[in-house]
């Protein structure tokens, strides 16, 4: 009896694999996405399929279970005293998407986050581990105020610079121009004065026809 087509694929299929991104970095009070979506060999069953988000301060603490899936329900934030309402389901189900989203991001999540799933026939539970950092804004208000006035201070600085640059050039050609001045006058007397005494040489030197 030949194979189903179906049966064919589950053969060049392996095992389920949960995608996830190793390492997250989040700003203090964000709002983040932290991704987590699964591959199978066989359709997701609603009656058999299990899901769990966990959250651990560490590999080495106790896990903490804050989401769960429900076959009635669907994917269900549980009650947690570190998270409240901050946690929501922002994927979706229909393509094995179970990405979650936290909101107002505190320095105290920072951690472990596990994304558990299991999908039967499959046998192997798929596992992700995520790890976040959380950084604090940068820079402090106070920051912004000093690197403002320090900006103002070098601006001044260098308007205050530049304008001196302009008068120093404005007062070179102004004295160029009176030097100028000087020479054309000069000249002007000296050619004057050559007139005057070649006038003068024409009357006390009289040619011969004018005797």
């Amino acid at each position: 009896m030949m194979a189903s087509e179906a049966e064919k694929d589950r053969r060049g299929c392996s095992s389920m694999d949960v995608l996830v991104a190793s390492e997250i970095n989040a700003l203090n009070g964000s709002t983040i996405k932290i991704s987590c979506v699964f591959t199978s060999c066989y359709k997701m069953y609603t009656s058999k399929f299990t899901m769990n988000w966990t959250y651990q301060e560490t590999l080495n603490d106790t896990e903490e279970m804050f989401m769960t899936y429900y076959s009635k329900k669907g994917m269900v934030p549980l009650r947690s005293d570190r998270f409240g309402e901050r946690v929501l389901f922002a994927g979706n189900l229909d393509k094995n998407d179970l990405s979650i989203t936290l909101a107002d991001v505190q320095i105290e999540d920072e951690g472990v986050y596990n994304c558990y799933v299991k999908n039967p026939p499959d046998r192997i539970q798929g596992h992700g581990v995520i790890q976040l950092n959380v950084v604090t804004k940068l820079p402090t208000p106070r920051d912004s105020t000093i690197a403002v006035a320090i900006g103002a201070s070098v601006g001044g600085a260098l308007a205050l610079l530049i304008l001196s640059m302009v008068v120093v050039k404005c007062l070179r050609r102004h004295r160029k121009q009176e030097l100028m001045s000087e020479e054309k006058m000069e000249e002007e007397g000296k050619l004057e004065a050559e007139g005057v005494a070649e006038e003068g040489t024409k009357h006390a030197y009289p040619l011969p026809e004018d005797i």
